[in-house]
């Protein structure tokens, strides 16, 4: 990655939760390996036809004594002081009458990746972006069903996830730290509204930025190293919630919570592969989770994993 981005040639970049694995596309392999883009700055889709059958979507999330396994080892790290943030997700099988094409295709998001029909994302969680040598990154965290009475009100003094939201851009900033000089928190609680065909939710997000260090200026590879995994879908401490993740899911993520991104020869814009759809088999999986704190409650976490298997399309 280092090496294209120096030479300041194109590309588009997949990397894996646990960076063990890193493709590398530059524009004219894209199509070829059965990629498929939707982003603000590149995109390769092609015209297609408007959906003309009702959307079946069922989902058959764990019972809640299965989830509270992870659930306990998570808050029993927490109250040892391991961790104070644990992004604790779940796989849950789904049944649809879409390919994972047409999901990519009819629904809406920032961004959108197709993968070699293995899975499907629809993101709407910038990782950073890179631009004319100054480096972004956009915390998510805490959501919100929006039909909720002053719903964006409450998300914002809601004390849990206040707590978390606080966490994140505080772990974020200091990973920017690593990569950039004069580090500052440009936008604090933001927050987004995105429209499902399930439900519509509030999320919050804030702005941090940074001047990429002389050592690091046109090193792509190098600062994706030094960043990963990102901090939203891990946690902090991240070392030690790392370990505890790894122990309290027993299951894979593999590409989910990952990024990907592109890189157009000068900027770089990229994404947290969230809202996850992937293909074993015949089987589809929908990979899902939120943040724990000592705050957090069993059955409201239970409903945020469960609220987020859903896809935007209306």
């Amino acid at each position: 990655m280092d090496e294209l981005s120096l030479q300041k040639v194109p590309y588009f970049f997949v990397i894996d939760f646990l960076s063990e694995n890193v493709e590398i596309y530059q524009e004219h392999e894209i199509e070829k390996e059965g990629l498929i883009i939707d982003f603000q700055e590149f995109s390769n889709t092609k015209e297609t036809q408007e959906l003309d059958k009702k959307v079946v979507w069922k989902s058959f999330p764990e019972t809640l004594e299965n989830f509270q396994i992870g659930f306990e080892k998570v808050q029993k790290n927490i109250r040892l002081g391991n961790s104070y943030l644990v992004n604790y997700t779940r796989k849950t099988k789904i049944e649809t009458n879409l390919t994972l094409e047409e999901i990519f295709y009819h629904s809406n998001a920032k961004y959108k990746v197709f993968y070699k029909d293995f899975f499907v994302f629809f993101s709407p969680e910038t990782f950073v972006k890179i631009i004319d040598g100054k480096i972004f990154t956009y915390p998510m965290k805490g959501t919100i069903d929006a039909s909720i009475e002053n719903a964006a009100e409450i998300l914002k003094n809601d004390r849990k996830e206040k707590a978390e939201h606080y966490t994140v851009v505080d772990l974020l900033r200091n990973d920017l730290s690593m990569v950039a000089d004069d580090v500052r928190v440009d936008q604090f609680q933001h927050i987004d509204f995105i429209k499902t065909q399930q439900k519509d939710l509030y999320a919050m997000s804030s702005e941090i930025s940074g001047m990429i260090k002389p050592e690091y200026e046109g090193k792509v590879g190098s600062i994706m190293q030094k960043l990963l995994p990102a901090g939203s879908i891990l946690g902090a401490p991240k070392p030690k919630t790392l370990e505890i993740i790894l122990d309290a899911e027993g299951y894979d993520r593999g590409y989910y919570t990952g990024i990907c991104g592109w890189f157009d020869g000068q900027n770089v814009d990229s994404c947290v592969m969230i809202r996850f759809i992937e293909k074993e088999e015949d089987q589809l999986y929908f990979k899902s989770g939120g943040g724990i704190t000592h705050m957090s409650k069993l059955e409201d976490e239970y409903q945020e994993m469960k609220n987020k298997i859903y896809v935007p399309i209306h």
